[in-house]
C-alpha cells in the first residue's frame, strides 16, 4: 500500500479503545480510514466533531458493502467478535481484531481456516508485542545475553476498571502471555490459577496465573484491579543475567542486572557452594515510538506482502486456550490445567 493506493480502513467499535486506533490510522501513509461504525448515535457524533471527512453508520453491512473498504478493525467488546470478524471475513475483507481474539477456541479455529481459505490477513491486536521495550528485551533473550531463561515473574494491577462481563484473567492475562509467547517461542502447555472476586463475588478480580512451558521455563501473572498502587513490572532471570521492564517508568524502562548465583560440585561431604555475582546495571536506549503506531503499520505491510503477521490468528487462538484454561483452574480452585498446543508442523 502507498500514499497513492492506500488501503480502505473501516473501523468497527468506537469505545474505550477504537480512538486510539481511529488516531493512529490517521497517521499511517499506507491506510485511508474511511468508515466507524458503532451502533450508539452518541459515538459517532464524537468522530464526526472531530473527523468531518469519516463516513458514520450504525449498519455494519454499510461497510462490507463498500468496495473501497479493503480492510476491517474490529473493536467491540469480546463477545461480539468473532461475528463481527467472520462477517467481514465472508465479504472478503482483511480482518485486525482487538484481543482477545475471541471468548471460544472453536471460534477462532474457524476464523482462522476462513482467512486462510480467502487469502486474507488475519491479525491479532497484541499491541504489547509492538512495543520497543518488549521488542528490546526479545532481541536481550535471542542474542543469548540473558542466557538460558529459568522464569519469569510479571505484576499488571491497578485500581480498576472493573469490567461487566469478563474476569481479570481474560481482561489483563491477554497481554502478559501475548508478550511471554512472543519473548519465549513457545506456548505454555499448563497453567493453575487461583484468585476471587472481591467486589463482585461472580466476577473474579485477583488471579494469580501460574504456567509450565515445554522447555521447563516457568512463569507467575499476578493480575488485579484491585491495587493502591499501579504497576506493569516483569522480571526475567536467566543463567547469565537478570532483567526487569517496568512499563510505568518515564526512561529507563529495561534494566539489565549482571546479577546470579554460580552453584559449584563439592569435592567432598561437605557443603556446596554458591558464589554470588553483583556486578553492573546497564538501562539500554530504547525508542519512544507508540506500540499502537507501529501495529497498525505492521497491519498494512502484513496485507501488502501477504507475510503471516507477528501477531498471527494462531498466536491469537493459542492466547485463547490459555485463559479458556487458566478461567478452569480458576473455576476448580487451582487446580492444574492443561493447554492444548498447536499440532506439529507436518
Amino acid at each position: 500500500m502507498t500514499p497513492e493506493h492506500p488501503l480502505g480502513v473501516a473501523l468497527v467499535g468506537y469505545g474505550y479503545w477504537g480512538p486510539n486506533l481511529l488516531r493512529n490510522y490517521m497517521e499511517v501513509s499506507g491506510a485511508w480510514l474511511k468508515w466507524v461504525c458503532d451502533l450508539r448515535p452518541e459515538q459517532l457524533a464524537k468522530v464526526k466533531s472531530r473527523f468531518p471527512s469519516i463516513k458514520l453508520t450504525r449498519d455494519l453491512a454499510e461497510v462490507l458493502a463498500d468496495p473501497e473498504v479493503q480492510a476491517v478493525l474490529v473493536a467491540t467488546p469480546i463477545s461480539t467478535h468473532h461475528a463481527i470478524a467472520k462477517t467481514a471475513l465472508e465479504a472478503g475483507k482483511h480482518v485486525f481484531v482487538e484481543k482477545p481474539m475471541t471468548s471460544d477456541p472453536a471460534d477462532a479455529e474457524e476464523l482462522i481456516e476462513l482467512a486462510a481459505a480467502r487469502g486474507l490477513t488475519l491479525m491479532v491486536g497484541h499491541t504489547f508485542v509492538f512495543s520497543p521495550p518488549v521488542r528490546k528485551v526479545k532481541e536481550l533473550i535471542d542474542d543469548g545475553t540473558l542466557g538460558d531463561i529459568y522464569f519469569v515473574t510479571t505484576q499488571r494491577v491497578n485500581l480498576g476498571l472493573h469490567q461487566k462481563d469478563v474476569s481479570v484473567v481474560w481482561d489483563l492475562a491477554p497481554h502478559d502471555l501475548s508478550i511471554l509467547y512472543y519473548w519465549l517461542g513457545e506456548y505454555a502447555s499448563a497453567v493453575a490459577v487461583n484468585g476471587r472476586g472481591c467486589i463482585v463475588p461472580e466476577i473474579p478480580d485477583v488471579a494469580f496465573i501460574n504456567l509450565k512451558f515445554p522447555s521447563g521455563v516457568v512463569a507467575e501473572i499476578q493480575a488485579s484491579w484491585l491495587s493502591p498502587v499501579k504497576l506493569r513490572r516483569t522480571i526475567v532471570v536467566g543463567s547469565r543475567k537478570m532483567l526487569v521492564y517496568d512499563d510505568t517508568e518515564n526512561v529507563e524502562k529495561v534494566k539489565i542486572y549482571d546479577h546470579g548465583v554460580d552453584f559449584k560440585d563439592p569435592t567432598d561431604f561437605g557443603e556446596f557452594q554458591l558464589s554470588y555475582r553483583t556486578g553492573d546495571i546497564v538501562a539500554p536506549k530504547i525508542s519512544g515510538v507508540e506500540p499502537l503506531l507501529l501495529e497498525a503499520q505492521h497491519f498494512v505491510e502484513s496485507i501488502a506482502s501477504g507475510e503471516t503477521p507477528v501477531t498471527s490468528g494462531e498466536q491469537g487462538l493459542q492466547v485463547v486456550r490459555s485463559l479458556e484454561a487458566a478461567d478452569a483452574s480458576l473455576h476448580a480452585g487451582g487446580t492444574e490445567m492443561p493447554i492444548d498446543l498447536p499440532a506439529p508442523a507436518p
